[in-house]
């Protein structure tokens, strides 16, 4: 490396110091400037990337709200009919006459109604399988072709909300995103099928307002509503593009479209209730973002190489001006060479070569004057980093406010104990209850009995789900610990876990144990269950998620969610310990030191 470097000078001190200047300026500023140029470009034009891709899903989070708020209707009124007692009389009552059917039609308006009040709502149809009842585009009799379509059997076959986009045949067979609902009527053994459309206007105007191609897909992949209206109707398959998005899942995407680098963006919207969705999707070019950017940087750029050239041509007439001084004091020195001990140094100036000509004027005549050799080595060298810290969409979907969900259930509550359904009461007073706790816990440590409350308030509840033959449990807590602070939901998602991986093939005779105990300044906490137990293999697999913060299988989460918060506050011997044998149960436990931990 010295030898190098010394190489390196000699070869600079063969070099005019004309050039040297010119050189010097190339390396220590054309260069660095030009890297620090291209890179900030690039930062740049990322940047403006990043905020696009940002904004694209900030709008997509915003369409999925709205196609929430315009479906949100048809979905109620669906609830609203689906226990329409009205409705029940109108569609099993036997007709003798058609003066009947007509004066029943006419009594019932409600289809109607709903129709001019909701602009949601483009039109209510009703299958029906009453051959007494006349067809009046409300109410029609079920047909062979009705009976063959794929949304008649998939309604028929699964309780619960489906949508599908389809044709109306009271509309001249237009195609319209449909709710589609099984309406079972238990006391006539009949059922129908309801069809609430929703009005296409409402979301042909709410996706045309999107600067980028935007369309909604519905399960069987076509688009209902599209920025192109060309789009509207037809199969994802049909588009080049787009083919390829059929199964993607949630998520931002690279991807050529018409041959360009672009990016889409791709949300879910699960309508409650409903066993099938929608799907999002924005399509943007890249170059239709960065185009902006990049005549910015290449105006950027253009400035920096203008102002690098006059810099330049400002060096080179300074070397010049400076080489040329140099020379002059050259041909002095030549002469002195030569013997001439008369020449006298015209070279004027205060700066360095100014003083060398004093000193030389001086030396001439004092004859003993010696020259010291002038080394100038002086370098700079900038250096710039930029670090970028890249943004992720937590647009979570919409939630029901917690408070909202808490008042909801206790009004669920008082009704159902006021009419004496008190087990259904009391499983909504410890759901509103765990509601309420986890809207109270913050970062701070919570007493024992209170996380046990919310242990058992949970497994009230899933025994509720599950049956007394299904699942029991048992929690004994020494008296002695009821007091001791721990880290908030630690006991409940262990709890969790037995309840649903333990006992999920367990048809009865469930039993998950939580035991509490005191024993020298250590909390021990147990939690076991008499499941199906894991293998040994899974043991180890589940052993290393837990120290693994890249994990993604979601059902370990938990687990290891509670083993890093114990280790972060209470060390490393304070984890999460596992047993299990397959067909035996599984049983987990973790001690904890009583007043703390030098970690906590």
């Amino acid at each position: 490396m010295m030898m190098s470097i010394r190489a390196l000078a000699l070869k600079m001190n063969n070099i005019r110091i004309k050039n040297k200047l010119i050189f010097s300026f190339i390396l220590v500023v054309f260069v660095p400037v030009l890297i620090v140029g291209i890179f900030l470009t690039v930062a740049f034009r990322q940047n403006v990337l990043d905020q696009a891709t940002q904004q694209i899903t900030n709008n997509v989070e915003r369409i999925k709200k709205q196609t929430l708020d315009i479906i949100r209707m048809p979905i109620e009124i669906s609830d609203k009919l689906l226990v329409d007692s009205r409705l029940t009389n109108v569609v099993n009552t036997q007709y003798s006459s058609t003066f009947d059917v007509v004066k029943a039609f006419w009594d019932y308006r409600d289809f109607r109604d709903y129709i001019h009040l909701y602009s949601e709502i483009y039109n209510i149809r009703f299958y029906t399988t009453n051959m007494t009842i006349l067809d009046n585009w409300e109410f029609l009799k079920l047909t062979e072709s009705t009976k063959e379509q794929s949304w008649y059997k998939s309604a028929m076959e699964q309780d619960g909300i489906h949508w599908a986009y389809i044709a109306d045949e009271t509309k001249d067979n237009r195609h319209y995103l449909s709710l589609i609902r099984k309406i079972t009527f238990p006391t006539y053994r009949t059922s129908g099928v309801l069809v609430i459309g929703v009005n296409q206007d409402e979301l042909n105007a709410m996706i045309s307002q999107e600067p980028f191609d935007t369309m909604i897909i519905d399960d069987n992949g076509y688009m209902i509503a599209a920025k192109n209206p060309k789009w509207v109707g037809k199969n994802i398959d049909e588009l080049d593009f787009a083919s390829q998005l059929t199964d993607k899942a949630e998520g931002t995407y690279e991807f050529k479209y018409d041959g360009k680098p672009s990016k889409i963006v791709i949300e879910d919207l699960l309508p409650e209730s409903s066993h099938n969705g929608l799907k999002i999707v924005s399509v943007f070019t890249i170059d239709s973002i960065v185009s902006g950017a990049n005549r910015i940087s290449l105006l950027g750029f253009g400035i920096i190489m203008l102002s690098l050239v006059i810099a330049f041509v400002l060096i080179y007439i300074f070397s010049t001006i400076l080489a040329k001084r140099m020379l002059v004091l050259n041909k002095d020195l030549n002469k002195v060479a030569m013997g001439d001990l008369n020449v006298i140094s015209h070279v004027t100036g205060n700066d360095e070569i100014g003083i060398l000509s004093k000193q030389f004027n001086n030396m001439v005549v004092s004859i003993r004057g010696l020259m010291d050799e002038v080394t100038e080595s002086h370098k700079q060298q900038a250096q710039l980093q930029l670090r970028q810290k890249e943004i992720k969409l937590k647009m979570m979907a919409s939630q029901i406010n917690p408070h909202f969900l808490f008042n909801a259930l206790e009004s669920i509550r008082m009704k159902a104990h006021i009419k004496g359904e008190t087990e259904i009461s009391s499983i909504v007073r410890m759901l509103g209850k765990m509601i309420r706790r986890n809207l109270e816990i913050g970062t701070r440590k919570i007493a024992l009995k209170e996380e046990l409350e919310i242990v058992r308030c949970y497994l009230e509840i899933q025994k509720f789900r599950y049956g007394n033959d299904r699942l029991t449990f048992h929690i004994d807590v020494d008296p002695s610990g009821q007091e001791i602070e721990i880290p908030p939901l630690i006991i409940q998602p262990l709890i969790e876990n037995a309840v649903v991986h333990g006992l999920e093939n367990i048809a009865e005779g469930g039993f998950v144990s939580v035991t509490a105990k005191v024993s020298d300044r250590m909390l021990r906490v147990e939690v076991s269950d008499n499941g199906v137990g894991i293998s040994e293999d899974k043991i180890n697999q589940i052993n290393t998620a837990l120290y693994d913060m890249e994990e993604e299988e979601e059902y370990r989460i938990g687990l290891r969610n509670v083993h890093q918060r114990l280790v972060m506050t209470y060390g490393d011997g304070n984890g999460l310990t596992l047993r299990s044998e397959p067909g035996a149960g599984t049983r987990i436990t973790f001690e904890i030191p009583i007043g703390g931990h030098p970690f906590a």
